[in-house]
């Protein structure tokens, strides 16, 4: 009996020490399923709910059905909204439409604007058109345009056409003039030159002058050098000339001399001078 009764008090100690526990876990969990609640998730129990704590999340609830409706998003009830918040969205909702209509963007409803809006919203078109036209962007009805705006247009587009051939880019030279003619192909001849002698884009020897031909060629000869001393794949050994080549082998010999030598990097010891091998066996490379 006295074993028993010392289970009993053991038991009540072990309960009183995890009471705390459970009370901070309940509280914890009780705290989520509020937050979930005015969040409006489907993990909400609205049975564990105090009465203060469904007027909170009514009042949620509320704000996210306001703020849904002002934004045009999904659920939004607008019975369930106050007289000042029905106004409130009343105002915003036409704003919003005076809006779309002067911008040209959808949805708009010109019914429901008053005339100066209207008179507005057909001006901001207007001008929206002229721009189109002028810019090549966009619908452009040339139908719709006054005489002085369309030689404005026309102009807009000449000097847009005559600075897209003079950048080599699409373009209808049968608009151009004897003058802008000459000009784009003086810049189509300057282009070319460039291009050979950089060895970029398009280039089309058959179109150098002498002087450029020798010009391109130094150049492309100097880039050939280049690319055989930084080893690339692109060098043409058969396009050196006799200095170069042996700057060329010098160069790696001594490349080959230093590799030998530390003992990092490429090394053929066949490719050494008796004193270059001497010097590696006295001094004792770091391989070793």
């Amino acid at each position: 009996m006295k074993i028993n009764l010392s289970k009993y008090r053991w038991a009540q100690v072990v309960c009183l020490s995890l009471w705390p526990v459970l009370l901070c876990a309940q509280s914890s969990d009780l705290t989520q399923n509020l937050a979930d609640c005015k969040s409006g998730w489907e993990s909400c129990d609205r049975s564990r709910l105090s009465e203060s704590e469904r007027s909170d999340v009514a009042r949620s609830e509320h704000r996210r059905n306001f703020a849904n409706c002002r934004n045009g998003y999904d659920p939004c009830d607008r019975s369930k909204l106050t007289e000042p918040e029905g106004i409130a969205l009343a105002v915003a909702d036409h704003e919003h439409n005076v809006s779309n209509c002067k911008n040209g963007t959808t949805p708009c409803d010109p019914s429901r604007l008053t005339q100066s809006e209207a008179r507005e919203s057909s001006i901001a078109e207007q001008q929206r058109n002229i721009g189109n036209c002028q810019d090549g962007y966009g619908a452009c009805d040339r139908s719709k345009l006054i005489p002085p705006e369309l030689m404005a247009v026309d102009v807009a587009w000449r000097q847009r056409n005559l600075s897209n051939c003079m950048r080599g880019w699409t373009c209808d030279r049968s608009l151009l003039t004897a003058s802008e003619t000459t000009v784009v192909n003086r810049a189509d001849h300057q282009r070319n030159a460039d291009n050979c002698q950089s060895g970029w884009g398009d280039c089309d020897h058959s179109k150098l002058t002498v002087a450029e031909e020798r010009q391109t060629g130094f150049a492309e000869h100097q880039r050939n050098f280049s690319a055989c001393k930084d080893g690339e794949e692109t060098c043409d050994y058969s396009n050196l000339t006799a200095r170069e080549t042996k700057i060329l082998a010098d160069a790696e010999h001594k490349r080959n001399y230093k590799a030998c030598f530390k003992g990092h990097g490429y090394c053929d010891l066949s490719r050494l001078t008796a004193e270059e091998t001497r010097s590696i066996r006295e001094n004792g490379s770091p391989s070793e």
